[in-house]
This record gives structure tokens, sequence and C-alpha cells, in this order.
């Protein structure tokens, strides 16, 4: 028998945290027992990263040409490098269940010396390829064009259209020659244009007053199978895999809305030149009218019909609030304001609960067609990001939210989704993620991008957090960044807490299957393993398998998610009890005195991160509009670990004569007249010029020959700022302002106060205080030190 080494936990590379298999867990070894779990106060967790693109470095493998072995289910899980392997008799044992299975024929070779890939101790993560798409005539049937399904609101002045404009020509300039793309124009009613049709433009009309189905949609369009002698109807089980491919009816539909880029470029060229604004009057004191939620409606039905399960996104472009139909968010009636949290909490926003129904119903259609809705939302206004929250999540959607079309937070987010190469996003479809885990542990859900597919079995958790009760999950959409946070329960069996049974390794397995971004289905594997340890006794190696990062942002995540579900959670109070008895519970000190308290490394940072995150815009929702706050938590929950930890705590980097770049705290004291700090607070990128150098930058010091390091000095930050923001998305707003400015705010909000208007008598001369009541750092460490070591 042979078995790969299951070590602890892999060691992360400098290069990549996330390790080989894009897997990292707020705990690396585990306790046995449900009551030493709740004792660890951070939860179980794991956020797995299920489209990453392997790092070159590391010795990952080819995809694989073949379809992988599965255990027999129950189980289900996959063969894995962790199964021990019996050469002679063509046997492998299923580290999970420990069932015997035999190798198929085809694996008659094997043996010590000659290992599939899938068995390499190194591969803990490999992908096979599967064939086309799902269900397409013969697994090696060319893969479906990617669609996109383009939905423009027109509701807005001149100048913004034309931003609209030039980003859509840009953007089907980079659209590769066979995606399939679709127009649909909106403001009072919605316009659907058959671009298959060129000799004129032909337009078909919906009113944007009432909800229109489905059924509806298709009998207008005359796609309805129904309607035509001959086409049988479409067979279509909410939920459940539907038929794909072109289906004789839709093959219609698709050659008059949906076209090859190839052979529509001129007719879409010529649609957006005679794009106008919104013709229908606006009165005064009242809001332009605008059915949004029908258009997406007709969008959603479109798809439907000619592209079920195939990979297509429908990118809205929006340039204000729903005020007329379905999704409607506020009246025409400029006197009434826009939803507020205030409101919410107060159950004075008459729209808000309609309008967030109809966005379920929009999500549930989308997801189980297979498609994704991106939304890109551009105004000074909200547009109700907030009601289509759950839309945008379910499907595994794309948002971006800035101030204008003109905005290079729009202009260039927009533009990367549709650029190959390395600033690729990845953009994969039609995903689908499965859970098996070891016998004691249990899923109670997932947060991130993704939705349930109802499939209950024993694994799932009495508890649920976010989507659960059950074992696997759709993501419509998903990318390389694309992260999920998976909540685990222990409990075990009455067998395995007897001294005798017991497994030293826990094992769990990401089954994640996609349509890659070149066409092919792919089937990714990750299978982990970690230990079991007692936790009553052992509490040495539970510190050493803690990650603070993951920690901070499974919390995050969590507290977010509890702020949206229950109306009386208060986030402050349950973060700071939490801290107290972890640091009470894993700090090292004497009882009842708080001088002799002190942290292990792996702990070290995480008061740290719980300070940030109280007085972040995932708690303090104040001074945040919903669309704000919704849009935040979105990108919480489906970001990285190390994107979302620079959400939770910016990193500064100073830049001054006497050192290289370098980082420093982020507070107040770290403000200096001959510094520029830099702060990467993920949504934006602020480059902040202490006075002095604002002074010397004004009198044009850089441009003289003698003063070159200056200008190289002024230079450095901008260069690092673009080094940022060339690889992130959305991309982030650059602010670059002086010491004392306006601007400044922006990086003053982020700082730890450690010097107020009420200590300025102790600030060093060029520094900064911060006008504020709120607590500083040290003060709040203190306090957390006198109550964790109370007995």
């Amino acid at each position: 028998m042979s078995a790969a080494d299951p070590s602890a936990a892999p060691p992360a590379a400098a290069a990549d945290p996330d390790g080989p298999d894009a897997v990292r867990l707020t705990w690396n070894a585990w306790p046995r027992s449900k009551v030493e779990a709740s004792r660890c106060v951070v939860p179980l967790a794991a956020t797995v990263s299920p489209a990453r693109v392997p790092d070159p470095s590391a010795a990952s493998p080819p995809p694989l040409p073949y379809p992988p072995l599965r255990c027999k289910p129950p189980c289900s899980a996959l063969l894995n490098p962790f199964a021990r392997v019996d050469f002679a008799a063509k046997i492998w044992i299923c580290p999970l269940c420990f069932s015997r299975n035999h190798f198929p024929p085809h694996y008659a070779a094997i043996s010590e010396s000659n290992v599939p890939a899938e068995l390499f101790p190194q591969c803990s993560t490999v992908e096979y390829i599967v064939g086309g798409a799902p269900g397409a005539p013969g697994a090696a049937g060319a893969p479906p064009p990617p669609v996109f399904l383009f939905v423009i609101d027109t509701c807005v002045i001149e100048e913004e259209l034309d931003y609209v404009k030039m980003a859509m020509r840009k953007a089907v300039a980079l659209l590769p020659e066979h995606a399939l793309v679709g127009l649909v124009t909106f403001g009072t009613q919605v316009h659907l244009h058959e671009l298959g049709f060129s000799d004129l433009s032909r337009i078909y009309v919906f009113r944007g007053t009432k909800e229109i189905s489905k059924e509806q949609i298709l009998d207008q369009l005359g796609l309805a199978g129904a309607g035509r002698p001959g086409f049988p109807k479409m067979p279509q089980q909410p939920g459940g895999t539907q038929v794909n491919g072109m289906h004789p009816a839709a093959t219609a539909g698709v050659n008059r809305f949906l076209l090859p880029v190839s052979e529509c470029e001129c007719t879409l060229s010529t649609l957006l030149d005679e794009l106008q604004p919104d013709q229908w009057p606006v009165d005064a004191g009242n809001r332009a009218i605008r059915c949004t939620g029908v258009a997406l409606s007709v969008a959603a039905g479109l798809l439907g019909a000619c592209m079920p399960g195939t990979g297509a996104r429908i990118i809205a472009l929006l340039g204000g609030p729903c005020t007329e139909g379905p999704g409607m968010i506020v009246s025409k009636d400029l006197s009434e304001p826009v939803r507020s949290h205030k409101d919410l909490d107060k159950d004075a926003a008459p729209h808000f609960q309609k309008a967030a129904k109809f966005n379920d119903g929009l999500a549930k259609q989308l997801v189980s067609q297979g498609h994704v809705l991106d939304v890109f939302a551009s105004a000074l206004d909200q547009v109700g990001l907030a009601e289509m929250k759950v839309a945008i999540e379910r499907t595994g959607g794309l948002v971006v939210l800035s101030e204008s079309f003109g905005h290079s937070v729009f202009k260039d987010s927009f533009k990367r989704i549709f650029e190959g190469g390395e600033q690729s996003l990845g953009l994969s479809f039609n995903g689908t993620i499965e859970i098996n885990c070891s016998k004691d542990i249990k899923v109670q859900g997932i947060i991130g991008p993704c939705t349930s597919l109802e499939k209950k079995g024993a694994l799932c958790a009495d508890t649920v957090v976010g989507q659960g009760n059950t074992t696997a999950w759709k993501m419509c959409g998903l990318d390389r960044n694309t992260s999920l946070t998976v909540f685990f329960d222990v409990s075990p069996s009455e067998r395995s807490s007897q001294p005798g049974h017991q497994n030293p390794h826990l094992y769990i397995q990401f089954v994640t299957s996609y349509q890659h971004p070149e066409g092919q289905m792919r089937i990714r594997v990750t299978t982990i393993c970690r230990k079991w340890v007692d936790g009553s006794t052992n509490t040495q190696e539970l510190v050493e398998g803690f990650d603070q990062e993951t920690a901070a942002v499974v919390l995050a995540r969590y507290i977010s998610l509890k702020m949206e579900m229950e109306e009386e959670f208060d986030a402050t109070r349950w973060l700071d009890r939490s801290l107290i008895r972890l640091c009470s519970r894993f700090g090292d000190y004497r009882k009842d005195d708080p001088t002799s308290f002190s942290l292990h490394s792996n702990f070290s940072l995480f008061p740290q991160f719980m300070f940030n995150l109280r007085r972040s815009q995932f708690v303090q929702v104040f001074n945040n509009s919903p669309d704000e706050t919704a849009y935040f938590r979105m990108l919480l929950n489906r970001e990285t670990v190390t994107n979302s930890v620079a959400m939770i705590q910016p990193s500064l980097i100073s830049f001054s004569f006497d050192s290289h770049p370098s980082p420093v705290f982020l507070d107040v004291a770290s403000i200096a007249a001959d510094r520029i700090l830099l702060l990467d607070a993920y949504f934006s990128v602020v480059i902040f010029h202490g006075m002095t150098i604002a002074q010397w930058r004004n009198m044009g010091y850089q441009n003289q020959p003698e003063h070159e390091q200056f200008a190289q000095l002024l230079q450095a930050p901008h260069e690092e700022a673009q080094m940022i923001i060339k690889g992130r998305f959305p991309v982030p707003r650059l602010v670059v302002c002086d010491q004392h400015g306006s601007q400044a705010r922006f990086l003053l909000a982020k700082l730890n106060p450690s010097a107020t208007y009420n200590s300025a008598h102790d600030v060093a001369p060029g520094s900064d205080i911060i006008f504020t009541d709120d607590v500083s750092f040290q003060v709040f460490c203190e306090h957390l030190q006198r109550l964790a070591v109370q007995s």
C-alpha cells in the first residue's frame, strides 16, 4: 500500500499567499468536538478560489484529457493523491469514506513506477478537460461562442451617452470575432434591436409600465415554440439541466437578435451612432421615466429562449434609478428622495420589498438558464444596487459603481472585461461546485457569488450560514479572482469518538466544473488534508495553525451577512465580545494582570484587523448610501483573502529622500511634511503629499535639472499606484492630494487617530491631527488587555 504523505498545512509560498490549491482555512488544525470548536471563537471556514489560474512557478500539471474516477455513491469523491493504492490488486481506497474501488480496465498499466498525474503527491489540485459544452453533440463538438447582451440606459444626458458609445465601440473591437452580441436600449420603453435585419433598423418595443412574463416576451418576438407549428416547446425545468445547443425554434431567434461580432459590427456601429437620449419629455420637478426592470426581463427572456445553458452575460449600463414598472425603487416625483439606511431601518422605504422580490425572481430565472447579470452603475444618485444585489450575487455577476460614464473607474473597468492576455479576468461560465468531506465534518453553507442547488445529503449541517442545506452550488459566472467562503461544523459520530477508531487526518475536496474561457468544459478537483487535534489539551497546535488574515476576512463576511439578515444585530458589540473571548482563550497572561498579556505571532495582527473592521464601511454604514454598502459587501464577498484584507485594513507606503519606499503604520503619526504617502484602500488609491513636498512641487523644483532626484521621488508613488491599479478589478479610484487639502480626507478617514484635537500639544511638527472622538488603537488595546485577563 502506498499513500501520499498528508502533511499539515502547506507552507504558503512567499509569492502566492493562497498556496498552490487557492484554499485558505481559518484554522489549519481542527478540534475534534463541537464544544472545542465553539471555544475557538473564529468559525471553522475555508476560502476557496475555484477558477484561479495556477502560479506559473508552481509545479502544476497541464489539464488532463480524460474523465476523472469517482468513488462509489453516496460518497462520489474523486480520485486524489491522498487515496491509498494497492497496485497488485488494482484497488484504491477513498480517504474520505474508506470505500474500496477497483480501477477500470484503462488503468491496467498502473504500478509503483507508473502513476497517473492525479496521484502525484504534489498534485492536490488537478484539472480535467471533459469535452465541449454539456450536452453539445459529441464531446469534441466546437465549443459554444460566448454571448454578450448589452442593456443600455438612454435616460442620460447627451455627454454621458457619448461616453457610453465610446466605451461600447472599444468593447466591440476587443470581442472575439465569433462572440455573439445583442443590444437592448431602454428609457421610458424598452427597445430590442434586431441586428440580423441590416437593410433598415428594426426594433421591438415593450411598454415599461407593467411586468411582462417570459411567455409574453417570446410571443411578441415570435420565438414562442407553441406559436410555430412543427416546433416542440422548449423543455425548461427551473433549477434543472436544460436542453442545450441550438434549438430549431431558437435558431431563428439567435440569427435575428444575437449575431457574431464579425457579421454585425457595421450594423452595431450604425445603431450606436443613431442612438439618442430618451426622447420622452420629463416634467419639471420629476425624474426621468426609466424602466430598468422590464429591460432586464426582456434580456433574460431572450437569452432563455435562444441560449439556455450556455455561457451568456447580460451587461447592464445604468445611469439612474428605476422609476417605473417592476423593480421601481423611487417614484418619478423629485420631492421623494431615494431610500437611505435610516428609511430601511424604519421600514419607510415603500418600494424596497417589492423591488427586491422582483430581482429575486429575476435571479432564479437567470440561474435556471445559467446566465450572468453584470451591472455598471454610473450616476451621482443611487440606481438600486441594494435591490439588485441578489440577482448580481446569485448569478456571479460583476458590479462597478462610479459617478459618471466618463470616469476612469467605469471606462477602465468596462474595458478590462473584454481584454485578453495577462490583463484578462479569465471569465468562465456555467460553473457548479460540489464539496465532499470526511465523515465528521458537516457543511453549514457558503457566502459568496453562488446559488444553492438544494442537493441535500448527510454532509449538510443543521445550522445554515448563507447559501446552505446543500452540498452543491451553481456559479453562473466566475473569474480567476472569484472566492467563496465555506463554513464547516464538526459533528463527530459515536464510532469516531472511540480512541481506537480515530483517524489523525481530515480531508475536504472541492470539485468545480465550469466552461473555461476557451470554451471547453473543465473539472477542477482540489483535495486538502489537515490534522485533527485534541483542543482541550493541545492548544499549541491550534495556535500554530491559525491564519489571522483569513479569520479577519471570514468574520467580516459573516457579520456583513448577519447585518443584512437580522434587524437588531449589533456588529460592533459582537466583534468586541468575540475578540475578548479569543484573546482570553489563546493569549498568554497572568490572571488579572493586564501588563503580563501577550499574543502568539499568529494572532498578533488580529486585534488590529478587528479595530479597522469596526471602523470600516462594512460595519459603519453611516455616511454611505444603501447602494454603496451593497457594492462594498458584494466585492468583499467575492474577492480573494489578500484583496479583502486590503478593504478591511488598507496598506500605507512611505516615500522620502532618506529611505527606500517602505510600509508604515496606518496611523496619523505617519504623516510628515517631507514625505509622500501611498494608501491602498482597495476601492481607492491615494497619493498624499506632505506640506513641504507640495510646496516644492508648486514651485516647480522637479523641472530643474539639478533636482532630478526630487522629480524621481514625485514619480515613484505614481508608478507604484499604476502597478496596483493595473492588477485590480473594479479599477480603483486614484486620488492625488496634498496635506491640509480638501481631498486629504480620503487618507485621514482611514488612519488610526492616535493624535486628535484633544492631544494636539503632543504632535510632532509637520504631522497632523484628526478631528474625532473615536478611540485610538492604543486605547482599544488597553481595554482589550484589561478585559481579556479578567478572571
